[in-house]
């Protein structure tokens, strides 16, 4: 998907960018949330609800992976930053903005969190780690 939209020398927009991380980080993310539900024997509303986290939690950390690329102190982060305009790589806030991919960014973790509204304190670190990979400055 990202090879292509790029070959076509168009304009992307965000319901583009959207499909192609949700299909690829999303998707990593999810089928891991996944896994762990399955091994952990979850019926079949907490298999539905810790899929909808994953794909919300997966998808939210890819755009800050993104904004971090914009904002993000390279000491800080360890890595290079800066690199996915240079690479002309489809991003959120290439798309929409910096601005609108925090704000969509901190909706979709709202989105993840409320997927978790039915499990008890045994789920805190699922939500912890949604924060951290969203919050996160490196």
């Amino acid at each position: 998907m990202d090879i292509q939209a790029l070959s076509q020398e168009k304009a992307v927009d965000a319901k583009t960018v959207h499909a192609i991380h949700t299909h690829k980080t999303g998707a990593l993310i999810r089928a891991s949330v996944r896994i762990g539900a399955l091994l952990g024997r979850a019926g079949p509303r907490a298999l539905s609800d810790l899929t909808r986290y994953g794909e919300k939690v997966g998808l939210a950390f890819q755009i800050a992976d993104d904004v971090l690329d914009v904002e993000g102190d390279a000491v800080e982060m360890g890595k290079g930053v800066k690199k996915d305009q240079a690479a002309n790589k489809l991003t959120y806030p290439g798309v929409v903005g910096l601005e609108k991919a925090k704000a969509v960014s901190r909706k979709l973790l709202k989105e993840a969190l409320a997927s978790l509204s039915r499990f008890d304190r045994r789920a805190d670190p699922l939500r912890a780690l949604a924060r951290f990979m969203i919050d996160r400055k490196h």
